[in-house]
């Protein structure tokens, strides 16, 4: 075995590089830094570098160079080719004579070695900046410095910066060479780097005095060990002077006065962050993190006997419910039926979810889809419908297959064509069986009420099957067929990909992408104009392209019929500059004439429009691109290039040849792959198809008709254009994961039988199997089944297609089950707007052609969600908020750090950090599922896009807190002793407080039925939040207080009936409230129902979740005339409370005297007079007529309405001459602040100079100062009244 020498020192660079190509080995070295090799002599490794002792008596290398090659030629890191090893050696050069040098004259002196001239330590950061940046340009377009993986190259040049950027280079310095910082950090994060070095950190200058520290302790304590293994002995200037003893001195002291001045900093440091350190735990504190820690095993009951926890916490409250309602099969159809079959008179609700992949993590269009549906089935469970809402998973062929494949890379150094087909798809189930499951475990943190015993993914064998046979009846109608046509082709990935795999990036002109393969990014966004001659003439056509090399492949240009210019040419033919071919010039009305020449190459093997040109005028379809991106059917020098190279080449021979005419910008939008990043091509191909005029005529018909809604109606003309101009659908790609096309090619071994073509039809049949397959194609072709031979097609089916029959599927279609009987159709398809065509159109089209029947009557469409400041959510923004950090909270560092687990480049991580820091100064605090939960649905208005704001989130957790403090007073209230009645009534004893807040609730009820009908969640969420915070909380609990105390303080027995009543209607909202509640908070309400007293303990249902819904037919109590007087005397509280809070009476209790303009009105005070005096903190209310007497002097005067003023005694309760004093004071600074803004809008130029919005808010801060100056004035004149 062979044995590595290296020097013990961790920042010998030399010994560094060399571990670190040992680490790319198939059989590394063992590793020796105790010690030199055998005849090594007294200077060892220090002095010559590392060396290698090889096994089997083979010698002994030396030196860094030798060693360092050596190691990475054995692990395949010196090029593949002659030009990539001459490179590799080239930067190794640059590295050990350029970077080397300077980065030890730098960085040595800092870690307290001797020796160094001084002027050459501050030359020596000028000179390696420059070299950074030659480096910086180099490394732009490159993710590494030779080739498309790390080699010796890479490993040379890090390991000489290394000391550099431990020691050296600050944040600054960093940023100003980003592509270097970049590739560094990808670097040293590769795991052969980290195997030797570990994590390494880079420089900062707080912890820069640290290690000065260290390193000095070190020198000083063995100046020998320090000489003999860091890289100073070779980079000490030869013959150097000797330092005097006043210099070293001078020195030293230098070196003292920094670590003092580098602790003062740092202490000043620590002072800064401690008020911050306990900000932070104040919030804690705040915001209550409680745990519930009752032992309570998975589907046991939660304790409810223990007492409520003082404040509310999503910790304590989201515990052990979910493991419960599961066990007790809450969430299955079948709960509290003796059988599914029979009719359930209240109807059946079935939803299918729109399966993630199973490749997924759940992100914030997953919680929004959840929770809105979720809300949905939780409602119509309640209502006593069977409700089915069904679990899956979908097998996303090609981001499965990519993660799988880049593990293999990863772990084994493998790709799947080193496997073969079947082991690959081994591995993908094994990883399936690993990590699919995680996003199921996401979807129950959110609540999710689904049946998983009915989950399905869209490789298991139920729905395989059915997958094969809708393939095969489809296939033998007709509706699929063979054809060759362009698809989107991702040459990276070797596969057609689907349009929703297409991201369009839209660019505005000249723009340079990297493309996978290419070392250099490639130029988009410009329009090349070149000339073809006409046969025979001097006359030439100019045409224009945006893809140059697309010109190999042109087999006509095509002008407008009705264009002038072009008329002459009719018949003619222009002349191809690098081939034989002759190309016809067409009349085609598809040309704008209005657009550059109003002449168009046309290449109709390579572009959509040019294949429907070519098609009508019979043109040859030249492909020019084999499935790689190299260039075929072209002439050299073309031949075999690929094709981004091929572009360059392409136009500078049409500058040689004279037909080149300019290039100019030109905004366009570039396909790119959404999984490999590759622009996508337009190829043709042979593939299977799907022809969709009639089922999509079927399915627009289905819309028109009324059969189908589709909620919001805006999505209405989307659906007619798609449907309408619907073309056929390619299914083949070009993937092993997935589900295989089920069709064969026929090959007959009979001389009388025609060979067949791959692309005709005639020769493919398809089977369940491939005898049922050989039984066909024996019948077709009228020969003994011994002369057929079979190739099944290697292709994968798209995903979307096993997706379109997932509502029937799921179910055991195509065998009659007893739930494809009862929940197909279904009620219901929610999901976002963004994949109306690509799924749910598919879903309409397929079930419509094999079941005869609509998969759903309804589709409702939910928006984009987006940030709060309405940017779509991007990585590199920072603005990706996954749900559950939402849920348990996080820190602003564990946000930053999710950003380093991702694939952006160290400079978009910087960026993304930047918005997390703005967005997020703190993290997000904890909000829980039920907040989450409510916000989402609050958010959800139909018609516009979603920008969520976290802080809104948080608003609804302290809504949670609110509820959790009303429901423990109220309990509190009703005593232990409370019986609520059989069923909510009026008794008649109901005061007109206790009218109002019933009534309410009716209007609540209503509110929220009507909003569940029509999808208005913010509707929904409105009248909820509305009725427990401002009309319950804030009014009904208030007027309750007073009348419960007077009963317990008072034996009189109307005092003890009117509480007992009190009770009865608060027992009665609080129920009713959680259960209006409960399909969009179900963690909470649950927990505070359980608490609650039941009306008929003997059979009332055991969960909130399975308990009626409150319903207008029981809730009738809603009365125009009780809500009308209450708003009035509630208008009145306000006034009082403002007059109040003028006068500063904060805790002082006034009398008030309230002039009514008639005696209905003071009848109407009188009877609301206890609920006047509570709400608003009055000693007393009396009701007095206009013109009244009975009102004393020093009172302060306020209109509350058209019927009443407010007039409250303020005489004896303030300091008159002080408040006067105070006022008087505040006049004059208003007034000042009036005559400022009047002197600057008088001014002559004042409109034409000041920007409009200025004015606005100039003329709005006059409005608001004009009528504090009037109240002030006004409360002068009453308190000078009383002195």
């Amino acid at each position: 075995m062979d044995v590595l020498y290296v020097s013990p020192h961790p920042d010998d660079f030399k010994s560094v590089l060399v571990q670190i190509a040992a680490q790319f080995c198939p059989s590394p070295p063992r590793v020796v830094s105790d010690g030199p090799p055998p005849g090594a002599g007294a200077g060892g490794v220090g002095r010559g570098g590392p060396a290698l002792a090889l096994g089997g008596q083979e010698g002994v290398l030396w030196g860094v160079g030798a060693v360092g090659w050596y190691l990475a030629e054995a692990g395949g890191r010196v090029g593949r080719s002659l030009k990539e090893r001459s490179a590799v050696w080239q930067w190794i050069s640059v590295a050990q004579n350029e970077i080397t040098p300077v980065a030890c004259a730098l960085t040595l002196p800092l870690l307290g070695v001797k020796g160094i001239d001084k002027k050459l330590q501050q030359s020596s950061y000028g000179v390696l900046m420059g070299l950074l940046k030659s480096l910086d340009r180099s490394l732009e377009p490159r993710t590494f410095l030779v080739g498309e993986s790390l080699s010796l190259a890479d490993i040379a040049m890090a390991t000489a910066l290394l000391l550099p950027f431990k020691y050296a280079l600050e944040p600054a310095d960093r940023k100003s060479v980003c592509n270097v910082t970049r590739w560094f950090v990808t670097c040293v994060n590769q795991p052969q780097f980290v195997a030797v070095l570990g994590s390494v950190q880079l420089y900062d200058k707080m912890a820069a005095a640290a290690t000065h520290t260290v390193a000095n302790a070190n020198a000083k304590a063995a100046p020998s060990q320090a000489t003999a293994h860091t890289p100073a002995a070779d980079a000490e200037p030869a013959g150097g002077p000797p330092k005097t003893e006043a210099q070293l001195k001078k020195e030293a002291k230098k070196r003292e006065k920094m670590e003092k001045f580098q602790q003062k900093k740092q202490m000043e440091e620590k002072k800064k962050q401690k008020p911050a350190t306990e900000k932070k735990k104040a919030e804690k504190k705040e915001l209550g993190v409680i745990t519930y820690n009752t032992p309570t095993s998975p589907g046991q009951k939660k304790d409810v006997l223990s007492p409520l926890p003082d404040s509310y916490s999503p910790q304590y409250v989201e515990a052990a419910w979910y493991s419960w309602w599961e066990k007790q099969g809450f969430f299955k159809p079948e709960y509290g039926r003796r059988s599914l079959s029979e009719p359930n008179p209240r109807g059946v609700f079935m939803m299918c979810i729109p399966p993630p992949n199973v490749t997924g993590s759940l992100h914030l269009g997953h919680a929004l889809t959840n929770a809105i549906q979720d809300c949905l089935t939780r409602w119509h469970r309640m209502r006593g419908e069977t409700a089915l809402w069904n679990p899956g998973c979908d097998h996303a062929g090609i981001a499965t297959q990519v993660v799988v494949e880049k593990k293999l890379m990863r772990e084994k150094q493998l790709s799947r064509h080193d496997l073969g087909r079947d082991a690959f798809i081994t591995e993908v189930w094994k990883w399936k069986n690993e990590k699919g499951d995680r996003i199921y475990h996401q979807l129950k943190k959110l609540g999710s009420s689904l049946d998983w015993d009915r989950a399905c993914f869209t490789m298991d064998p139920k729905l395989s099957y059915a997958v094969q046979e809708a393939f095969i009846r489809m296939h033998e109608d007709g509706t699929i067929y063979r054809s060759k046509r362009l698809v989107n082709w991702s040459c990276t990935l070797n596969s057609a990909i689907s349009d929703i795999e297409v991201d369009k990036k839209e660019l505005t002109g000249r723009t340079l992408l990297p493309v996978p393969g290419y070392k250099e990014k490639v130029e988009f966004g410009v329009l090349v104009s070149f000339s073809y001659k006409i046969e025979g003439s001097d006359e030439e056509v100019v045409v224009a392209t945006t893809r140059i090399e697309t010109m190999l492949g042109d087999t006509a240009v095509a002008v407008h019929p009705q264009d002038p210019r072009y008329q002459h040419l009719k018949g003619k033919l222009v002349v191809h500059p690098f081939c034989e071919r002759r190309l016809p010039i067409v009349f085609d009305e598809f040309v704008d004439m209005a657009f550059g020449t109003g002449a168009v190459k046309i290449t109709p093997a390579h572009d959509h429009n040019d294949y429907e040109v070519g098609v009508r005028h019979n043109l040859e379809f030249i492909n020019i691109l084999d499935e790689n991106g190299y260039l075929i059917n072209v002439p050299p020098p073309y031949l075999g290039m690929r094709r981004f190279e091929a572009r360059k080449a392409v136009l500078q021979a049409l500058k040689d040849g004279g037909h080149f005419k300019d290039i100019r910008d030109n905004p366009m939008v570039v396909p790119v792959c959404s999984r490999s990043k590759d622009i996508v091509e337009p190829l043709l191909k042979p593939q299977w198809y799907v022809g969709c005029a009639d089922m999509g005529k079927q399915a627009a018909d289905a819309v028109r008709d009324g059969r189908l809604k589709i909620i919001p109606e805006h999505h209405l003309k989307t659906w007619f254009n798609w449907m309408d101009n619907i073309r056929d659908w390619c299914i083949s790609r070009q993937l092993w994961w997935g589900h295989r096309i089920p069709a064969y090619f026929v090959t007959v071994n009979d001389p009388s039988v025609k060979p067949g073509e791959d692309m005709d039809g005639h020769y493919w049949v398809s089977g369940r199997s491939e005898e049922e397959a050989r039984d066909s194609a024996a019948k077709r072709f009228n020969v003994p089944k011994d002369k057929i031979s079979l190739r099944q097609d290697e292709d994968v089916l798209d995903t979307w297609f096993s997706s379109g029959i997932f509502p029937f599927s799921i179910f055991g279609w195509p065998n009659q089950t007893e739930d494809l009987s009862v929940f197909y159709p279904g009620t219901l398809l929610e999901t976002g707007h963004d994949i109306l065509f690509f799924w749910v159109a598919r879903m309409v089209m397929m079930g419509l052609k094999l079941t005869g029947k609509l998969p759903f009557k309804e589709v409702y469409l939910h928006a984009v969600v987006r940030d709060a400041h309405g940017r779509k959510m991007s990585k590199s923004l920072g603005n990706v908020i996954d749900p559950l950090d939402v849920i348990t909270g996080i820190s602003l560092e564990g946000l930053h750090a999710q950003l380093q687990d991702s694939n952006l480049d160290p400079v978009e991580i910087e960026k993304a950090k930047q918005g997390q820091k703005s967005d997020y100064p703190s993290g997000i605090p904890e909000c829980g599922t039920d907040a989450l939960r409510f916000a989402l649905c609050a958010y959800t208005s139909q018609g516009r896009d979603i920008n969520l704001d976290v802080n809104r989130i948080l608003g609804y957790r302290h809504f949670c807190n609110k509820l959790w403090n009303a429901v423990k007073f109220a309990m509190k209230t009703l005593g232990d002793t409370f019986i609520p009645s059989g069923k909510p009534q009026l008794c008649g004893e109901e005061s007109v407080c206790d009218r109002w807040i019933l009534s309410r609730l009716s209007a609540a009820v209503s509110l929220c039925d009507a909003g569940f009908h029509n999808y208005d969640f913010p509707a929904i969420t409105t009248a909820i939040y509305n009725f427990w915070l401002y009309e319950l909380c804030d009014v009904y609990l208030e007027c309750v207080k007073p009348v419960v105390s007077r009963a317990d303080a008072d034996a009189d027995e109307g005092a003890g009936l009117r509480a007992q009543v009190c009770r009865q209607t608060l027992y009665t909202c609080l129920e009713a409230g959680l259960r209006l509640l409960s399909p969009l908070m179900p963690f909470v309400s649950e927990e505070l129902f359980q608490r609650l007293p039941r009306r008929r303990p003997q059979d009332s249902p055991p969960s909130i979740t399975v308990t009626p819904y409150p319903d207008s037919s029981e809730f009738c109590w809603q009365s125009d005339g009780v809500d009308r007087e209450m708003e009035f005397i509630m208008c009145v509280v306000r006034t009082i409370r403002s007059l109040r809070a003028d006068y500063n009476l904060t805790k002082t209790r006034a009398d008030c005297y309230l002039q009514c303009v008639d005696a209905e009105t003071v009848s109407l005070v009188e009877r609301y007079t206890l609920q006047l005096q509570t709400l608003s903190y009055s000693q007393t209310v009396r009701a007095v007529t206009a013109g009244d007497s009975a009102i004393p002097e020093g009172c302060a005067v306020a209109i509350a309405s058209d019927r009443c003023s407010v007039h409250l005694m303020l005489k004896g309760l303030i300091d008159v001459e002080k408040e006067v004093c105070k006022l008087t004071g505040k006049k004059a600074d208003l007034e000042k602040q009036l005559d400022r803004l009047r002197e600057k809008m008088a001014k002559s130029d004042y409109t034409q100079k000041v920007p409009e919005k200025v004015q606005e808010a100039d003329m709005e801060k006059m409005r608001q100062s004009q009528t504090e100056l009037e109240k002030v004035m006004e409360a002068i004149e009453n308190f000078r009244r009383m002195m």
